[in-house]
């Protein structure tokens, strides 16, 4: 796709699943933003790197650490960049739902005041742990049938875009038209 106007015509075409990768991105950075400043974040002054010990609650609610924010942050760029292609934003919701899953049982099985917590977890934690684990699953589940979407409307983009020359079909990935 040597044509500028495709170009910028199929960037214009985003899936759902990349729609929702984003969304998700942006809530965790704003998770991990909000939870570096002070009155959205109780106990702001209080807060540990690391540890069950972090008195420090997100909206007086969440428990969080520095090492907590920081994972949101890092969530959060990597949902925004993986909401590029409807690929690797698939990848993201998946393998961010199946992290969520993970820190459910870990908050199920271990205890606020156990060693084993160095992720500061609180019963609104994990309330919140279940939500995102079914959020992100669903969104990778419901997201599935995109593509076909995506590339009907790059064909059709790229087909209303004026481009006559032969290059137009060279490259594709998807089985040949069968229009004319």
């Amino acid at each position: 796709m040597n044509d500028p106007a495709a170009r910028d015509a199929v960037r214009g075409a985003r899936t759902l699943a990349q729609t929702l990768a984003l969304l998700f991105g942006i809530a965790f950075l704003g998770a991990g933003v909000l939870g570096f400043i002070p009155g959205i974040t109780t106990n702001l002054g209080d807060i540990k790197f690391a540890g069950n010990d972090s008195p420090a609650e997100l909206l007086g609610l969440i428990q969080v650490s520095i090492l907590h924010n920081i994972v949101h942050l890092l969530f959060g760029i990597a949902g925004i960049a993986m909401a590029r292609t409807w690929e690797s934003a698939r990848t993201y919701l998946l393998g961010s739902g199946i992290i969520y899953v993970v820190l459910v049982l870990y908050g199920i099985l271990t205890s606020n005041n156990s060693d084993a917590n160095f992720v500061p977890i609180n019963r609104a934690g994990d309330l919140l742990h279940v939500g995102l684990a079914a959020g992100l699953l669903a969104s990778w589940f419901v997201s599935k049938g995109g593509e076909e979407a995506a590339k009907e409307s790059r064909d059709r983009s790229m087909g209303s875009s004026g481009s006559t020359g032969s290059s137009g079909s060279t490259g594709s990935s998807g089985p040949p038209s069968t229009t004319a």
